[in-house]
């Protein structure tokens, strides 16, 4: 009852499919605070290296940092959500860079994130199944509904376009600095990452938001 209600709510509130996208997207992105969380422990990590050339001092600070992040989340009890997210993500960073004792193995798993997320959203647009379009699912109450208005799905094929590019260009620009630099390239690869994090993740919401402003596709409901 109290989630198709809320579907239901939510379909109100969010009238066009636009409008669902707009909304769903703002979440993902987590705002100003969660972008910051999720750049402190590269930057920390980053810092850290530069100064004292010590992997294991780096990567202990830096995780330092992320959970003190999550502990100021779970005090004033708003979502830990993107805070966890940068703790996991420095923590399997730790884990590779640890096991091989190479700095620059903390940004490893971070490239082959982004190559894995470009080619699962390439399929999702070959099959003509984009995962933007999951967003409408999400609130609607019907995960496949929207796959019935050919332009729905086109418009979901444009914004997965768009929400795939930053990760084709993290894997196009850091795969090589770090298959070339190896351990010279720690500072840089650290560098990239903060530099091709949020200002891409904006750069692409921009777009997608633009994109969104041209059309206004009534979202329909799921139907009991």
């Amino acid at each position: 009852m109290s989630e198709k209600m809320t579907t239901s709510h939510e379909a109100a509130v969010h009238d066009t499919v636009e409008a669902v996208i707009r909304g769903q997207l703002v979440k993902a992105f987590g705002g100003v605070r969660g972008t910051i969380e999720a750049a402190v422990p590269t930057i920390t990590f980053t810092g850290m290296w530069i100064g004292t050339s010590d992997l294991k001092m780096s990567l202990i600070v830096s995780i330092a940092a992320a959970v003190v992040l999550l502990a100021v989340r779970l005090v004033q009890r708003s979502t830990p959500q993107f805070v966890i997210n940068s703790l996991i993500g420095i923590g399997i960073g730790a884990f590779f860079a640890s096991r091989t004792g190479a700095a620059e193995d903390v940004f490893l798993p971070g490239i082959i994130y982004n190559a894995a997320y470009s080619v699962a959203m390439l399929l999702s647009i070959v099959v003509r199944w984009p995962v933007v379009g999951f967003l409408i699912g999400s609130v609607t109450g019907d995960p496949t509904a929207w796959r019935r208005d050919p332009a729905v799905v086109k418009l979901c094929v444009k914004l997965t376009w768009l929400l795939m590019i930053p990760c084709v260009i993290r894997v196009a620009v850091q795969l090589p600095v770090y298959l070339i630099g190896r351990d010279e390239a720690v500072a840089e690869l650290g560098i990239l990452k903060i530099a091709m994090g949020w200002p891409l993740q904006v750069a692409a919401l921009a777009a997608m938001v633009w994109l969104l402003t041209r059309n206004k596709t009534p979202v329909q409901a799921a139907t009991s």
